[in-house]
């Protein structure tokens, strides 16, 4: 036996569930593209021949298999519940947390979002909870669903970086995620899962009550402040967000993964965390 075929499978499992691929639907591949399509006549019986029924092993051979059941939680929970029920869930049980901490243990034992189950685990937040400037940005990726703390691979070092030249770092900023697992391959959350996971953020930044809230990325300047024409025309303008209590200023600009891929992007981002930190003086000279 080949000794490195059990690795390679090994290899193989670990690349579907990064995947997120959870289902069997045959236990042999199947080559769609040369596979001829069965005829759908019924063969006709030879003359002279009656017809005969075919025999249930022939059945049992011929018919498709049907798809075997998806993969349980890893962690042995059910199934998510529809999305207008979880959505119904989330605002119940994120509204009933009275601490960050409680919210903390409230989310990461609600079932409702499907993207529990492949995640490794919760990414709640970082930072300081009592910093004037709360950072939200939109998911976790490896790096993050391993160490369980937003912003810690490549675009958290960017972020890092940015910030401290602007004077700022972790233990200034409070920083969360609009979806807090990881989506399987790192993929954007859809819409569905931004908004059963919305009514935890929310009630989050009530809890953290900061000054300022900076968003990060499309899906969460989407989510918290009503974009609807991309991030480009968005990023840099000052908004305001209602908690339903008081108004927080609000501002977003481009996601610091997005700054990667892209770095001539990076000179509108800086004039972006240049005006962040106007704003902050600012707040800084009127308490004084």
């Amino acid at each position: 036996m080949n000794t490195d075929r059990p690795a390679a499978l090994r290899a193989l499992l670990a690349f579907y569930a990064e995947a997120g691929v959870d289902t069997v639907l045959d236990d042999e591949p199947v080559n769609r593209f040369t596979a001829e399509a069965p005829d759908p006549r019924p063969a006709k019986s030879p003359p002279g021949r009656a017809a005969h029924p075919p025999s249930p092993e022939l059945n049992r051979k011929t018919a498709p298999r049907s798809p075997a059941p998806s993969a349980p939680a890893r962690d042995g929970g059910s199934a998510p519940p529809p999305p207008e029920a979880a959505i119904m869930a989330a605002r119940e049980a994120a509204a009933s947390a009275k601490s960050l901490e409680e919210l903390r243990v409230l989310l990461d034992r609600f079932e409702g979002c499907g993207l529990r189950f492949t995640a490794k685990q919760l990414v709640f937040a970082d930072g300081n909870p009592q910093a004037r400037l709360m950072i939200v940005g939109e998911a976790p990726g490896r790096d993050e669903d391993i160490a369980g703390l937003p912003f810690v691979g490549r675009s958290g070092q960017l972020l890092d970086r940015m910030l401290a030249a602007i004077g700022l770092d972790r233990t200034s900023v409070y920083i969360a995620n609009l979806v807090p697992w990881r989506p399987p391959g790192n993929r954007t959350p859809t819409p569905q899962e931004s908004q059963i996971c919305l009514p935890f953020l929310k009630r989050q930044i009530e809890l953290a009550d900061p000054d300022i809230l900076f968003c990060l990325g499309g899906p969460s300047a989407a989510a918290l402040l009503g974009m609807t024409d991309g991030i480009r025309k968005f990023r840099g303008r000052w908004r305001v967000y209602h908690t339903g209590t008081r108004e927080i200023r609000a501002i977003a600009s481009f996601h610091p993964s997005y700054l990667l891929r892209s770095p001539l992007e990076k000179r509108f981002a800086w004039r972006d965390f240049l005006s962040l930190r106007a704003a902050l003086a600012e707040q800084d000279a009127r308490r004084v």
